[in-house]
């Protein structure tokens, strides 16, 4: 990744008289990510106030159980977004984002072992693997319908492959059947919409997980806040797995 120091001019950045009484803000993702991160948050003494967790709130900045500390509430695909421009000095996204982005003003130190998917291509099911494997093999361009042009792009191009994208935010699925695109590029859990739709996942990208993200001038000009807080969350990684050991091994 490229230094920092080459995209200073375009950042804003905090100045040394206020940078240490502001409040830290933590970027959180909408949706089940929030939910799963309940525990999480509860083991760093970092809760939000409940209607953090209320979908239904339109309320987007929340207290929590640290008077130094706020969270914002925001779409997965803009914490590393919020956390890259400053706006919040740390936050918790998928890999995916980190890959689609590749900020270089983010410091990702952990893996939170939450939110398990995988960025995979899908195809219509009606195309068999060598048919498949043939049209790859003699493919120069292929139509790509994803929320992932970057990822996508560099798939593609490490084959040989010019990738023309479709760029939706939303119903990926649809694209290949209404002549969008050959394929999509997407998130995959556990299949059921790639198969509701006719779909088939054909090849893995990358495995997803949450990781913790941090500002790297946050971090160097407030290392010891920052610091302790990516501790507080090792160790409830940390006593998360002893808990999942705990469990798989019937004891209490």
């Amino acid at each position: 990744m490229t230094d920092i120091l080459t995209h200073s001019a375009t950042r804003p950045s905090p100045t040394d008289d206020n940078v240490s009484d502001a409040p830290l803000v933590l970027a959180l993702p909408k949706g089940r990510i929030l939910k799963a991160l309940a525990p999480v948050l509860k083991h760093t003494g970092l809760s939000p106030s409940a209607d953090c967790l209320d979908e239904s709130s339109r309320k987007l900045r929340f207290p929590t159980a640290h008077p130094g500390i706020d969270v914002v509430r925001v779409r997965s695909f803009d914490v590393a977004t919020f956390v890259a421009y400053g706006g919040a000095q740390i936050g918790v996204c998928g890999a995916d984002v980190l890959m689609e982005f590749d900020y270089p003003d983010i410091y990702a130190p952990l893996d939170l072992g939450i939110g398990g998917c995988r960025v995979s291509v899908a195809r219509p099911h009606g195309i068999s693997d060598a048919e498949e494997d043939d049209m790859t093999a003699r493919a120069s361009r292929i139509r790509v319908a994803t929320k992932y042009p970057n990822i996508a792009r560099r798939h593609f191009a490490s084959r040989g492959i010019n990738a023309d994208i479709v760029h939706l935010n939303g119903a990926m699925e649809l694209a290949p059947n209404l002549d969008l695109a050959q394929v999509i590029v997407d998130l995959v859990d556990t299949g059921s919409t790639l198969k509701a739709n006719g779909l088939r996942e054909t090849e893995v990208i990358a495995q997803v997980t949450s990781r913790l993200i941090v500002n790297r001038v946050a971090l160097k000009t407030r290392p010891e806040e920052i610091g302790a807080l990516i501790a507080r969350f090792r160790d409830a990684v940390s006593a998360g797995s002893r808990d999942a050991v705990r469990v798989e091994g019937g004891l209490s």
